[in-house]
């Protein structure tokens, strides 16, 4: 994508993945999804599993859409963004809707990225925008495979600006994505989503 790209009416949904350095990184993109557009939103971001996570809280005090963390069989609404509880998967079934499974880690996680994207995909199709941030391992490239196997859209942080390069780095060589940025430049891409003007402010690099 380049400066002049939108996303209006090209996305019926939206999932992130994120690990080390995510919450702030998440910080600057949830925000920026804007309430008006007809998507859904859905995050994995690895948490410790033995406590419980106060992330609903924390980014819907900053946010134009309802976040909320994800509950089993619950329909995923547009305007809403579902947020994975520690210790259990988050997928996307038909519905579409939220499920959570307690199957094994993948990649060491539970919730796991990959788990999350390739659900979605599934649903999505081409209608589907991933998402992959910061972290300290190779989540989220399997899935970022998945969802161009698919025909949807995969935007990517710039190892080079990411607090852990790991993650992104993997999704980049696993697949040719389709922009790499800084925070800010995928946040005015997500604004578009609702307002085409808006992501003219995002210039990203080519993958390699």
């Amino acid at each position: 994508m380049n400066a002049h790209d939108s996303l209006a009416g090209r996305v019926d949904a939206v999932v992130i993945g994120a690990s080390a350095g995510g919450v702030q990184a998440l910080m600057t993109l949830l925000p920026a999804l804007p309430r008006a557009a007809a998507v859904c939103a859905f995050v994995v971001l690895h948490l410790p599993r033995d406590r419980p996570s106060q992330l609903a809280d924390i980014f819907g005090a900053h946010c134009a859409m309802v976040v909320s963390e994800a509950q089993d069989k619950e329909p995923a609404m547009p305007g809403h963004i579902y947020i994975a509880p520690p210790d259990y998967h988050l997928l996307v079934d038909a519905g579409p809707e939220c499920a959570l499974s307690d199957d094994e880690p993948v990649n060491y996680s539970r919730p796991s990225i990959d788990v999350l994207f390739e659900s979605a995909a599934d649903v999505f199709g081409a209608r589907l925008l991933g998402i992959v941030l910061s972290g300290a391992n190779d989540d989220g490239s399997r899935g970022a495979a998945a969802i161009k196997r698919a025909g949807g859209l995969v935007f990517v942080q710039d190892p080079a600006v990411a607090q852990s390069a790991m993650m992104p780095s993997a999704a980049i060589a696993r697949s040719a994505v389709d922009f790499v940025g800084g925070l800010d430049q995928i946040a005015a891409l997500l604004r578009s989503l609702s307002d085409p003007a808006a992501g003219s402010n995002a210039t990203g690099r080519p993958a390699a």
